[in-house]
């Protein structure tokens, strides 16, 4: 059942019950758009992040955030939006929620906007590292898959390598080889880009030519090695 506000007419002028929490530093982060009146329904939260209703319970029931009410309805102050932003920069960089939670913590001790930074600083360096990593895994595993699709079990020359992250695709030959690197079949891929079939083939074999691959699936391994596409 959605969240409103409560009918009964006693409440409409009472001070919501906001849970404003002492004054705390949080790192400077961009808030999406302007700081609304205060209180803030849920539904305005959700939108200003694009995220749903269940998430912010969700950030509620592990402490990140906490709600006050009016009658039934969750409502938010703006120090709620400082601490969803950052909770929102976070996530995007895949931080997971226990290292956010250390993070909020570590954050109740900083006495300057600048100790703020810094904390925040810290901990968007460590999960570089872990990317970075993450990173060079990704990088080793599509080496060998590029390995075993070789009949010969050959790897490409330094130099070739270095080319191969150059590579000069037309327009189509990158939406073919995104195609591609999903899954479609030649086909599909037709289908998709509403080609003919004997023209996705001729497609699929400049792309084969220009990563020097012996076939669609060395392809699409070398373009994502390289980065020229998702993994």
């Amino acid at each position: 059942m959605a969240e409103r506000l409560d009918e009964n007419p006693h409440h409409h002028n009472k001070t919501p019950s906001l849970n404003r929490r002492e004054q705390q530093y949080l790192p400077d982060i961009a808030l999406p758009g302007e700081l609304p009146a205060e209180p803030v329904a849920i539904a305005h939260m959700a939108e200003m992040f694009g995220v749903t209703h269940r998430t912010l319970h969700f950030y509620e029931e592990k402490g990140l955030i906490k709600a006050g009410r009016i009658g039934l309805m969750r409502v938010y102050n703006h120090a709620d939006i400082s601490r969803m932003a950052l909770i929102n920069a976070c996530r995007e960089v895949g931080m997971p929620i226990a290292v956010i939670q250390e993070l909020m913590a570590d954050l109740t001790l900083a006495s300057s906007q600048g100790e703020a930074d810094t904390i925040f600083q810290q901990a968007l360096l460590i999960r570089k590292r872990e990317l970075t990593a993450a990173l060079s895994t990704i990088r080793r595993q599509m080496q060998q898959i590029i390995m075993l699709l070789s009949p010969d079990g050959a790897t490409p020359p330094t130099a070739q390598a270095d080319n191969l992250e150059h590579v000069d695709l037309s327009e189509l030959e990158r939406r073919c080889l995104g195609l591609m690197a999903e899954g479609y079949t030649p086909t599909r891929i037709a289908r998709a880009l509403n080609l003919a079939s004997e023209e996705i083939a001729a497609v699929e074999n400049m792309i084969i030519q220009k990563f020097d691959a012996r076939n669609r699936f060395q392809a699409v391994a070398k373009a994502v090695l390289f980065g020229l596409v998702a993994s």
